[in-house]
């Protein structure tokens, strides 16, 4: 098919761009810098200002009103999190954590990557207003480690790139946990109540095999979302959880779709060599194949393909603007001397590497576990130093670990300088350590 000029040169490059996998890393760091630069210069106050606007939904009593931000950091971020769940669906059901023997080595690495942090931040921190902090440098941001993993290219091996995703995906179900358990306020039990009974409308549509998307739309947004988000715990939390009632079963098994689509294609191809299709004719039986291969995706991978470029190029992009405006005053050094953004640096930067190394170190010395092929002990302390990129995870739950201006700030700043200071080391570390593999799969 002949592309156009506007394919060429404009949509091409676009989707080029959003199919590689580093762009996401990219993206977020160019939203980041210009929230920093535009929270220092003199648009800051319509910066703040804008964020700081409310928005109310609902009428009369039934009503809720939060501020741009919030909607961002609840709402918005409620897509990211809905992506999460059902990437951590398929890796339970068919990927990296669908065995136990491959799963336990990169699952207690990463228990590792989320105790050991959390320790040295309370250590710093105790007795101090920051100390209920110690979750901040828990979290890992899986797009930023293995955005700078894939610029590697073959100087790593795709078992590392396993491993990482591995790690990652556990610390993100670490993280959903302590936010669900340890960073929910007052709680309105009879909304979570209603919230429980959408859900066993999703579970009861799940079992009766249900895949009509708008159902789960309906009764997971309108019902456990909203009522998730009015009991005071986190709506994030709700969009994990609605993301695990998805149905991950093919209406039509793989065998029998392979068969049936040889069948059609030998069809078309033998009627169009004795009389050739008319338009109508050919339409109409793509459009049978489009429906075949439609009821042969399951509606967890149709969702996740679906949201993924959204999320990554919408949600997070917008996130890492509206929260990574810190504002860098004459006190900036004292700010980063502080016991709360010392606590997340060394928490993220040490704790991260000390804990991943530590733990899987422990698991290979009681030959519960063997390390991958091709990786040794400085690509696992690489892989620790790329876990201590904590950005997005590490942002979101400093506000809900700190309502004080003050502390939010000192958090924000330390974690920009670890994840900075760790991505950059993490890079050369395994760029020296690395040898390139023959035959190595990308």
């Amino acid at each position: 098919m002949r592309k156009s000029k506007l394919d060429l040169f404009f949509l091409k490059p676009i989707q080029n761009f959003i199919e590689k996998k580093t762009s996401v890393g990219i993206v977020l760091f160019l939203a980041a810098m210009l929230a920093m630069v535009v929270a220092n210069s003199s648009l800051s106050g319509y910066y703040f200002s804008f964020l700081d606007k409310y928005i109310s939904f609902g009428v009369h009593n039934f009503q809720i009103k939060k501020n741009i931000l919030h909607w961002i950091n609840d709402g918005l971020m409620s897509m990211f999190f809905f992506l999460v769940g059902l990437e951590l669906k398929r890796e339970i059901l068919e990927g990296e954590l669908s065995s136990f023997r491959d799963s336990i080595l990169p699952a207690f690495a990463a228990l590792g990557g989320m105790l050991v942090p959390a320790l040295i931040y309370t250590l710093i921190n105790h007795g101090t207003p920051g100390a209920n902090g110690w979750g901040i440098p828990m979290a890992t941001d899986i797009a930023f480690a293995l955005g700078i993993l894939y610029l590697l290219g073959d100087k790593v091996p795709l078992s590392l790139k396993v491993f990482l995703t591995a790690v990652a995906i556990v610390d993100d179900i670490g993280a959903i946990l302590v936010i669900a358990l340890f960073y929910t306020e007052e709680i309105a039990v009879q909304n979570l109540y209603l919230g429980a009974s959408f859900m066993l409308f999703l579970i009861i549509g799940n079992i009766l095999g249900i895949r009509n998307t708008l159902y789960y739309a309906l009764f997971g947004i309108g019902g456990v979302w909203l009522a998730i988000l009015l009991s005071g715990v986190h709506a994030t939390i709700a969009a994990v959880v609605v993301a695990f009632t998805i149905p991950a079963n093919r209406k039509v098994h793989t065998g029998l779709f392979l068969r049936k689509i040889r069948l059609m294609a030998f069809k078309i191809g033998h009627q169009h060599d004795t009389m050739p299709l008319n338009k109508s004719r050919l339409s109409s039986e793509i459009e049978k194949i489009t429906l075949l291969t439609y009821d042969a995706s399951p509606p967890l991978h149709r969702l996740e393909h679906s949201f993924n470029s959204f999320v990554s190029f919408v949600v997070l992009p917008v996130f890492a603007f509206a929260n990574a405006g810190v504002v860098l005053g004459s006190d900036v050094f004292q700010q980063l001397m502080s016991s709360v953004t010392l606590g997340v640096v060394s928490g993220l930067i040490v704790g991260k590497v000390v804990g991943i190394t530590l733990f899987t170190f422990i698991m290979v010395k009681l030959r519960i576990c063997h390390l991958p092929h091709g990786v040794d002990w400085p690509k696992i302390m690489g892989v620790g130093l790329l876990a201590a990129i904590g950005f997005t995870m590490s942002v979101f739950i400093t506000d809900l670990a700190f309502k004080d201006e003050q502390l939010i700030k000192q958090a924000k700043l330390g974690i920009l300088a670890a994840s900075t200071v760790a991505g950059v080391l993490g890079y050369y570390l395994l760029k020296g350590n690395g040898k390139k593999e023959v035959g190595s799969l990308e």
